[in-house]
């Protein structure tokens, strides 16, 4: 957004000589390792020698003329689920520590080196990224940048952080159940999902294998689309932004609206204000639908049931070291039975199909990312409270991914004011153009 730094603005100044890739990381590097700030908490590792090396040679091939992308010699960060060769992938749990080291890079961090970015290190994230409220008792919780004493949102807790303080200038994420735009909004920075399987999900430790997706977190759309490219192995660009001025833009009128805080409710009408303004029809969608989705979803046994065949035999083994909110919903998948879980995938497949027939015709659907702002700390201290937090973080967000669509959220709230996001969901494969509807979007919302 205006005034913060952006690929595109980083990658300018590179090629004007204003700046180097060692200078840039250096900056990361330090206010990572500042004992006044949230670094210990939010990465749990921490890349210096080899992205000092890694930014000293890309400033090397740029003075011979060799540059990737527009992510050449910057510092980028990843979520502590992905393969980096040679390293055990901890997915902020303890219990994993007896796996045998990743024999290679997982493709997503294998195109981010070759597109010249430079890891700085791993981010913390919700055990098994299985919260939407990012707390990790085994590494300690990244605390918000609007208010350290809140929530960053999960399960990517720490990318949003490395965001917001400067410590990357890119984050990658993964997003379930609105894991990347959960944490963005809540802590005022961009984020995008893409359509699940844009991009390779091999070498990241899954949550669930049908609904888990890649996603990268900045400061502005045009950095997510180039970071989006360069995983999805395209051309390492952004879409041009799509002019406002007749965009057809529905809001689901069903759900997503339901128990905002009065903050979100009035950030996302004004920003609707704006989008009119603008020229863009907005449209009042019933989508009665979307109410249908808990049933639908049996109240996420998809993904219970996915996460609990991959962590049947880790449970039996080393179950006690898990977090208990994360243990307890994995174990919700133990009494899923084959038959059940082919339900639940049919009725996914019809729900898909019935709401893409109310949808056809508009550009995106808007709502609020998030129906809340980020709550403290400790008002999660408590397990009843933490899960029904945790419920409505994730509601509108989730509903997303068991549609399969592609979605961004851009931060709308008034100067100095809690962190709230405006979701902006495309259809499904729909990623690029969704990237230019968004740019177009952020353009006319940005002062």
């Amino acid at each position: 957004m205006a005034g913060t730094p952006t690929v595109l603005g980083l990658a300018a100044d590179l090629a004007a000589g204003r700046t180097t890739s060692r200078a840039l990381v250096e900056d990361a590097l330090a206010r990572i390792a500042d004992p006044a700030g949230e670094g210990a908490r939010t990465f749990t590792k921490v890349y210096a020698d080899q992205a000092r090396a890694a930014a000293d040679a890309q400033d090397r091939l740029r003075q011979a003329g060799y540059v990737a992308s527009p992510l050449a010699g910057l510092p980028v960060s990843i979520k502590d689920l992905f393969d980096v060769a040679g390293e055990v992938t901890l997915a902020g749990s303890t219990a994993l520590d007896d796996r045998p080291p990743a024999i290679a890079d997982a493709p997503i961090v294998a195109r981010l080196k070759a597109a010249g970015a430079v890891i700085v290190g791993k981010t913390n994230m919700t055990e098994f990224a299985f919260s939407g409220i990012g707390i990790n008792p085994h590494y300690g919780t990244p605390g918000n940048p609007f208010d350290r004493a809140r929530v960053p949102g999960g399960s990517s807790a720490g990318a949003p952080v490395s965001v917001a303080d400067g410590q990357a200038i890119v984050a990658i994420g993964t997003d379930t159940g609105g894991s990347v735009r959960i944490p963005a909004a809540l802590c005022g920075v961009v984020g995008f999902k893409p359509t699940a399987k844009r991009i390779s999900r091999d070498g990241a430790i899954p949550l669930s294998t049908t609904l888990d997706s890649i996603g990268p977190l900045a400061n502005s759309i045009a950095c997510c689309a180039i970071t989006d490219a360069v995983m999805a192995g395209d051309e390492p660009t952004a879409p041009e932004a799509a002019p406002v001025a007749g965009l057809r833009l529905a809001v689901p009128q069903s759900f997503v609206l339901d128990d905002l805080a009065p903050e979100v409710a009035s950030a996302f009408a004004d920003a609707c204000t704006a989008l009119s303004r603008a020229g863009a029809h907005i449209v009042d969608l019933p989508l009665a639908e979307f109410g249908e989705y808990p049933r639908i979803s049996d109240r996420g046994n998809l993904v219970n049931s996915e996460a609990f065949a991959w962590h049947e035999e880790l449970l039996t083994r080393r179950g006690n070291e898990y977090d208990p909110r994360v243990r307890s919903r994995i174990e919700f998948g133990r009494a899923v039975s084959a038959a059940g879980y082919i339900r639940i995938c049919a009725a996914r497949q019809d729900f898909i199909t019935r709401v893409a027939a109310r949808t056809e015709g508009f550009d995106a659907l808007i709502m609020p990312t998030v129906a809340i702002t980020a709550p403290p700390v400790s008002a999660v201290a408590d397990d009843r409270e933490y899960f029904r937090l945790n419920g409505l973080i994730l509601r509108n967000t989730a509903v997303i991914n068991f549609l399969d669509r592609c979605a961004a959220t851009l931060p709308i709230q008034p100067s100095g004011t809690a962190p709230v996001g405006l979701m902006i969901v495309g259809e499904h494969g729909g990623d690029r153009r969704l990237l230019a509807v968004a740019r177009g979007i952020e353009a006319a919302l940005t002062p």
